[in-house]
């Protein structure tokens, strides 16, 4: 459960990280192409922090939110995206694996040199049961030119396990219920 759990996470912030997650009428702007720093961290401690650096161009952010979409039309009762004074708001409705969670995301910043998506959660269901509100802040900062070493879509995760996004699209077989 905690690789499934996992994989899904990386897709959710695939579609945070990225661009929209589904075609609405507003859309997040493709980030600049190059390397990116995702640092995100949980409130409340439960989870360490995490960063990981992301290789990136336009057609693999264009690429992550068509992979993702499909998908989250399959769990997702609701995603909207709005665009504000400040940036963008994101909500979503969604039932993965036993749980239903409620989200919000505020996004911030340009997708040029940094911003911050601060998400807060409600889940209810699942192996606990009882509902739970989390809350998560992704902040992301460009680096400059991807590695010599690096093509888009490489993802490099803590401890240095490196994987490609567009390798992702094998993986939803783990989701319960995603249509082939």
């Amino acid at each position: 459960m905690t690789r499934l759990r996992f994989t899904f996470g990386l897709l959710c912030c695939g579609v945070l990280g990225g661009a929209a997650g589904t075609a609405q009428a507003v859309e997040l702007p493709v980030r600049k192409a190059g390397l990116w720093e995702l640092k995100m961290v949980r409130s409340g401690g439960q989870l360490p922090e995490m960063t990981m650096q992301h290789c990136t161009d336009e057609t693999t952010d264009r690429d992550m939110n068509n992979m993702a979409s499909p998908m989250a039309q399959q769990v997702c009762s609701k995603q909207d995206i709005q665009k504000t004074a400040t940036g963008y708001v994101s909500d979503a409705v969604c039932s993965f694996g036993g749980m239903n969670t409620t989200s919000h995301a505020d996004i911030t910043g340009d997708f040029n040199s940094a911003y911050t998506v601060k998400t807060t959660s409600r889940i209810q269901g699942g192996a606990a049961g009882a509902a739970k509100e989390t809350a998560m802040t992704i902040e992301a900062k460009w680096l400059g030119a991807c590695k010599p070493d690096q093509k888009p879509g490489d993802i490099v995760m803590p401890g240095g396990m490196k994987m490609n996004i567009k390798d992702m699209n094998k993986l939803k077989n783990l989701i319960p219920g995603a249509k082939q």
